[in-house]
């Protein structure tokens, strides 16, 4: 058997997600037998490919010549945290914007384009469902034709998505509330509760009810705690960051044709597990059993 032990990287990442950047020239259906047919195991016992893994947890992979040819493959250009026919769920760097620009060498949809096209050998191309910011890291949706990308997008509308975002914030915001402030002329509201707390800092959960243009970003300013590094919004520059301090965590949606709930929980990028720790007075450990309690909800 091969076994690896899962690092704070791929905390709250699902089981399939983890096989799929293990063995990344396989195809899905691949992994997803791999691990109903017990042929991947988690912590010696049967798993589902859904499961969320933990910081010391021990997969096991029984080794044969198929797996074998697909180990120690480059890993593809994006990260998936859940795809199928209709749908691919993203995790998104700090840094790499959405849509091709002037300014930009790459960019998501591009990468995901590409891939797809790869995979499935003939032209096709990723249609965004929902946007992050450039700076802004976490679960994103891509549709992998129009027809997906209309269906989706209708009931993005009428239905909206349940999004939970983890942000580092200067000064001091504790306690739970509501930041009800109009942007654009529009009603906005965005709620939060404080996750922990250091001399200067706040790591936050934020849940932005409705969803307009740099929400979360414009209502932490306008009550004087402003997500650490965006400049853009009154913060001071943060170097060490190659965005900002805002994760997009989780996102809960139904899916397009099964009639089932998905959950997808987006790891916690290093740079803001380090900041959380040196800043909000935390250690690794409490900081991923939070995240652990966080994904349970």
């Amino acid at each position: 058997m091969l076994t690896y032990t899962i690092t704070p990287d791929d905390h709250c990442r699902r089981l399939e997600s983890f096989l799929q950047r293990l063995l990344p020239a396989a195809q899905l259906a691949y992994c997803r037998k791999l691990i109903k047919s017990n042929a991947c195991r988690l912590n010696g016992g049967a798993a589902t490919p859904d499961v969320l893994l933990s910081a010391g947890d021990i997969i096991s992979l029984k080794e044969s010549g198929q797996v074998m040819e697909q180990l120690n493959r480059p890993h593809p250009p994006i990260d998936i945290l859940w795809q199928d026919d209709h749908l691919l769920v993203l995790n998104k760097p700090a840094g790499l914007a959405m849509h091709p620009a002037a300014e930009v060498d790459e960019n998501l949809v591009d990468l995901a384009s590409a891939w797809l096209e790869k995979r499935s050998n003939h032209p096709t191309r990723a249609y965004p469902v929902n946007r992050l910011d450039r700076g802004t890291s976490g679960v994103v949706l891509l549709a992998t034709s129009s027809s997906n990308a209309g269906m989706l997008g209708r009931q993005v509308k009428e239905e909206g998505l349940d999004k939970w975002y983890l942000t580092v914030v200067e000064g001091r915001l504790e306690g739970s509330g509501e930041i009800d402030a109009a942007l654009d002329g529009k009603e906005s509201l965005s709620r939060y509760q404080c996750l922990a707390v250091g001399e200067h800092n706040a790591l936050l959960l934020v849940e932005p009810v409705s969803g307009r243009t740099h929400q979360i970003r414009r209502h932490l300013s306008l009550v004087g705690h402003p997500v650490l590094g965006d400049k853009r919004y009154n913060a001071v520059p943060l170097p060490s960051l190659p965005g900002i301090a805002l994760h997009s965590f989780r996102t809960i949606l139904q899916h397009p044709t099964e009639h089932r709930q998905l959950t997808i929980c987006a790891p916690l990028p290093a740079a803001l597990r380090t900041l959380a720790i040196e800043c909000c007075g935390l250690d690794e450990t409490s900081l991923l059993q939070l995240l652990t309690e966080l994904s349970r909800r």
